[in-house]
């Protein structure tokens, strides 16, 4: 049997001037076959997940955690044991990220510096992901089945990856202007280049996430998900479908909800029928029917800890949030997703209880996400059937009826479709690119500002601090990590300078 010499770099970005190439870290990987192979996907492409619950941080644990406080969907607040707002437990890590500030890496509490490790994991497993597609057609002696699974999954998950870095450390994709917007630094080869590596433009990026994801739906056709951490068609088409949105393109994001409909495993699971258990409190498990896929870390559970037990918090769901689960009160309807997903503490402040443990927010995928992005380019291409698809949802989400909404149109139904997908998705890492994204809509953009109340170190209320709209605000968009500057020498051009911000 012919064996292949695989030389994986466990650090490796792209370029021998980076920091990822210094030679403090080399694992040699021996593959002659397709298992081995399937051995590296699954210790290296797909997100690390914890054996155990693990606190997420910005040190080095979890998955860019700080994207569930930097929305509109968090508030800082205190509380004591017996319910009143008096003492603070600082999450010190993520107070800068919540207030949007330009000391990104400068602990308030400490002074300590600390370096974005999200960057360098994710550019590190789409190294490992080029070799794994660079290889896996070598392997003739396995069968095309296997190959093509194999193949699937990496380039599923290199299309995510490369998703996520162009949403955090780029501007929202803006088709008019895609060729000449900077994205981020595309490595799509196995093999080490001896050179300084640039941006690529958005166009670029998109283009390689939107081959990846097509190509990985090809190959996974037909193909079994044995576990919701293994990726499958379905879970490829959702996210192409997402991405489409992003993209602007309705009638390609509204062809592949239809494919993706077509599909085993589309489910939604009826709230009517869930009742919170000890057994069984958390609505988003292992056992919940709309999972297709999830990888990663939960930070949620960490900015929600239980008060009764560790007395204090230091974030809340903010009460612009709530109040949406409970607009529709006037119609004698329920929105049953207010106790679902949340837990009620001291004076009517609300806490995560969503997704624990097995299921990960950094990354999860869901049915549910179907119909919410078949709503919404079917009514950006103004077609009636919109409102049919997006009432789908509302009856497995609401007791004594449905909200009525057979009159919305236009303007008036994709708002509406936005608030139920922040009342659906919140907290699984979606409101911060939607918020990004309906900025730039080339169809009823959306331009928001984001208000945050903050405390100091010491719990002392400080007042608030405002993230202007996008376009107004350089913060919208991360900081690429300044590392990554230094070694390329300048080549590789940073965001715009985050501003200062001052109190209101």
């Amino acid at each position: 049997m012919k064996r292949y010499l695989i030389l994986i770099f466990c650090v490796l970005l792209f370029n021998s001037c980076g920091k990822f190439l210094e030679e403090f870290s080399q694992d040699l990987a021996y593959a002659e076959n397709c298992t081995d192979l399937d051995e590296i996907l699954i210790g290296n492409g797909y997100m690390e997940q914890p054996l155990y619950f693990a606190e997420a941080s910005v040190y080095g644990n979890g998955y860019y955690p700080y994207i569930h406080v930097m929305d509109d969907d968090v508030m800082m607040t205190i509380f004591k044991k017996d319910g009143t707002r008096d003492v603070i437990n600082h999450m010190t890590s993520f107070k800068n990220f919540y207030d949007w500030s330009d000391q990104l890496t400068i602990n308030p509490k400490t002074g300590e510096e600390w370096e974005d490790k999200d960057w360098e994991k994710i550019y590190s497993h789409i190294a490992y992901l080029n070799v794994i597609i660079a290889h896996v057609k070598k392997f003739t002696h396995d069968s095309v089945e296997i190959r093509n699974r194999i193949e699937g999954e990496a380039r599923f998950l290199r299309g995510a990856y490369y998703y996520l870095l162009v949403n955090l450390y780029a501007n929202p994709y803006v088709k008019e202007t895609a060729s000449s917007d900077m994205g981020v630094p595309l490595n799509l080869t196995e093999d080490i280049m001896d050179e300084y590596y640039k941006r690529n433009s958005m166009e670029e990026c998109y283009q390689v996430i939107v081959e990846d994801l097509k190509s990985a739906a090809d190959k996974l056709k037909g193909v079994t998900r044995p576990t919701i951490y293994r990726v499958n068609e379905l879970a490829v088409r959702i996210l192409l479908s997402r991405v489409y949105l992003y993209m602007g393109e309705w009638q390609l994001a509204l062809d592949e909800c239809q494919k993706a409909l077509a599909l085993e495993g589309v489910e939604l699971m009826d709230l009517n029928s869930f009742a919170g258990s000890e057994e069984r409190p958390y609505v988003l498990d292992v056992k919940n029917p709309e999972i297709v896929f999830t990888q990663g870390y939960s930070a949620t559970p960490v900015f929600y800890k239980d008060i009764d037990y560790f007395m204090i918090c230091s974030f809340a769901c903010s009460d612009e949030l709530i109040s949406l689960y409970r607009y529709f009160d006037d119609q004698e309807v329920k929105d049953l997703r207010l106790n679902a997903f949340f837990e009620i503490h001291g004076d009517e402040q609300y806490k995560v209880s969503k997704v624990m443990e097995k299921v990960y927010d950094c990354f999860v995928i869901r049915s549910v996400e179907l119909y919410l992005n078949k709503a919404e380019a079917e009514a950006m291409l103004d077609k009636a059937e919109a409102v049919q698809t997006i009432k789908t949802l509302l009856y497995n989400r609401f007791e004594g009826g449905i909200p009525n909404i057979d009159g919305l149109k236009g303007k008036d139904l994709v708002s509406f479709i936005r608030d139920e997908r922040r009342r659906e998705l919140c907290f699984e890492a979606h409101r911060w690119f939607d918020l990004r994204r309906y900025a730039v809509s080339p169809k009823y953009p959306e331009k928001k500002s984001i208000r945050h109340t903050t405390y100091d170190i010491n719990g002392v209320l400080e007042g608030d601090y405002v993230l202007k709209p996008y376009g107004e605000d350089p913060a919208w968009v991360l900081p690429i990590p300044g590392y990554e500057i230094v070694y390329n020498q300048g080549n590789l051009v940073d965001n715009p300078q985050r501003v200062e911000r001052k109190l209101e």
